[in-house]
């Protein structure tokens, strides 16, 4: 990541989630891989969730191997941090997507496990065919093809 991608990734991010904000900002002093004064260390919140990003420089670049995964309580959360999260990014299928620094999000309702662990296969079985032919989910049509309609 360029030195000055990681501050505005989290910009972005906290300004999308309520109950967000940047905490603690490190900066590269005179020794470190980054120029002095750009953003070594972030500590910052997520719906009150804690993270911390480290600029490794231009040499580590995100990939889909990490990815933040977002459970939502209704589909009009989900419509919107899909609309929000993917603008200037790339939608991809069943939930996921890049922002457009390129970190990957799964944004995925909350009742989604419960639906694809169920005891029965065939509930199990359709409710992952229903999800498989979805970019953003739809909360109506997994429970759908869930009860067999």
């Amino acid at each position: 990541m360029d030195i000055g991608t990681l501050l505005l990734n989290v910009k972005f991010q906290t300004s999308i989630f309520k109950n967000s904000k940047i905490g603690s900002v490190s900066r590269y002093g005179d020794a470190g891989p980054g120029p002095k004064g750009s953003v070594m260390v972030m500590e910052f919140e997520l719906e009150g969730q804690k993270f911390s990003a480290l600029n490794g420089g231009p040499v580590f670049t995100f990939t889909p191997a990490i990815s933040f995964f977002v459970n939502c309580e209704s589909q009009e959360e989900m419509d919107h941090l899909w609309e929000k999260l993917s603008e200037g990014g790339e939608k991809g299928q069943c939930g996921w997507l890049k922002d457009k620094f390129g970190l990957s999000w799964q944004i995925v309702p909350s009742i989604l496990g419960q639906l694809m662990s169920d005891p029965d296969p065939e509930k199990a079985g359709r409710v992952t065919q229903a999800m498989l032919k979805m970019t953003k989910l739809d909360i109506a049509e997994l429970q759908r093809a869930y009860q067999g309609g």
